[in-house]
């Protein structure tokens, strides 16, 4: 994804207010929302950054951990004959177990 800046683990997204003429950020892929903004590359990143710092150190004093953005990594333990059956599925819709599990889950999340 173009426009997107990173911190901590956090990424950021980028876009150009020309009523305002600056630079406009929100932390992206966490429930909690964190929005900066600067006239410049090197004010909008020092104002992420800082963003960023403030949030975790808000978030310590409310004794609450952070929220972090999902990696996209997923270990599951499961039962051999459900992942057999899982292996099954995904070969029958010429899938990858990958591709199959995450329109799994993604299907599951989505249609609640």
């Amino acid at each position: 994804m173009n426009n997107v800046m990173t911190y901590k683990g956090y990424a950021a997204s980028m876009t150009y207010d020309p009523d305002d003429k600056i630079l406009v950020g929100r932390v992206l892929d966490i429930a909690d929302i964190i929005g900066f903004h600067g006239e410049s590359v090197a004010e909008f990143e020092a104002a992420f950054r800082e963003s960023i710092d403030d949030y975790i150190e808000i978030c310590a004093k409310l004794e609450q951990p952070p929220e972090k953005p999902a990696s996209g990594k997923l270990m599951l333990r499961i039962d051999p004959s459900i992942h057999a059956a899982a292996v099954k599925a995904a070969a029958r819709e010429g899938q990858s177990m990958n591709k199959w599990v995450a329109k799994v889950l993604s299907e599951a999340t989505t249609h609640r």
